[in-house]
C-alpha cells in the first residue's frame, strides 16, 4: 500500500495504511499495555462476569485486549481486524486466539451473535457520524452488552502524539462520548480504570 494512503480523505484507508506499517512493531507497544489490559479486564469481569460469555472483539489488532479477556472462563472469543498485517501478528504472538480477517465490517454477523461486542482504542480514531454507524452494528449483534475500552481523562503526552500522526478524534472523542453512548443504548455507563483508560458499557436490552 503507497504512502499516499496516509494523506487520504478516506479514514478506513488511511487507517489500515497506517496500522498496517506499525504493525511488526506493535508488541513493544503492547508490552506496555499489557498490564494495564489485565487490570481492565479484571476490572471488567468483576462489574460483568464472563464465565460462559461469547465476545467479539472489534479491531483486535494484535490481539493484546482478547488476550486478557481470554484469562477469563468465557465460551468464545474472536477478534476482527481491518489490517492483514495486524491480524498476522496477532496470530503469531497469541496462535491461540480465534481471529478473522473481515475488511472493516460486521454486517455479514446476525443480530444477536455474541453476548458482548467490545472494542479497544478504535473508536477515538472515528469522526463521530463513524462512531454512531459503528455503535448500532455493534448492538446489533450483541445480546446483552457493548463494551468500549478507551481513552478517559488525562492522556499520555506519548499517545498524544501517536494520535495527532493517527488523526484521530480522540479529544472530541473523550468530551463526547458519554453522551454519544445515550442516543445509542437504552442505558450506558462510564467505569473509569488505569492509565488514563475506562469502560464505556452500553446495555442492549
Amino acid at each position: 500500500m503507497s504512502i499516499k494512503h496516509y494523506f487520504s480523505k478516506d479514514e478506513d484507508r488511511r487507517a489500515r495504511f497506517i496500522f498496517n506499517l506499525i504493525a511488526p512493531y506493535y508488541h513493544w507497544i503492547d508490552k506496555g499495555t499489557q498490564k494495564d489490559y489485565q487490570k481492565m479486564a479484571a476490572l471488567l469481569n468483576e462489574k460483568f462476569p464472563l464465565d460462559g460469555k461469547s465476545v467479539l472483539d472489534m479491531g483486535c489488532g494484535t490481539g493484546a485486549w482478547l488476550k486478557a479477556l481470554s484469562f477469563y472462563p468465557v465460551e468464545k472469543a474472536m477478534g476482527l481486524d481491518m489490517s492483514s498485517e495486524m491480524l498476522k501478528q496477532a496470530k503469531t504472538q497469541n496462535p491461540e486466539l480465534d481471529c478473522l480477517h473481515q475488511e472493516g465490517s460486521i454486517t455479514e454477523f446476525e443480530d444477536d451473535s455474541f453476548d458482548v461486542v467490545t472494542a479497544t482504542f478504535v473508536l477515538h480514531g472515528m469522526k463521530a457520524d463513524k462512531r454512531s454507524v459503528l455503535l448500532q452494528e455493534m448492538k446489533r449483534i450483541a445480546r446483552d452488552k457493548v463494551i468500549i475500552h478507551d481513552f478517559y481523562g488525562k492522556t499520555q503526552a506519548v499517545a498524544v502524539v501517536l494520535e495527532w500522526m493517527e488523526r484521530s478524534d480522540f479529544r472530541n472523542f473523550k468530551k463526547h462520548f458519554p453522551e454519544e453512548m445515550e442516543t445509542v443504548f437504552s442505558s450506558s455507563r462510564v467505569i473509569p480504570g488505569v492509565g488514563g483508560k475506562a469502560l464505556y458499557v452500553g446495555n442492549v436490552t
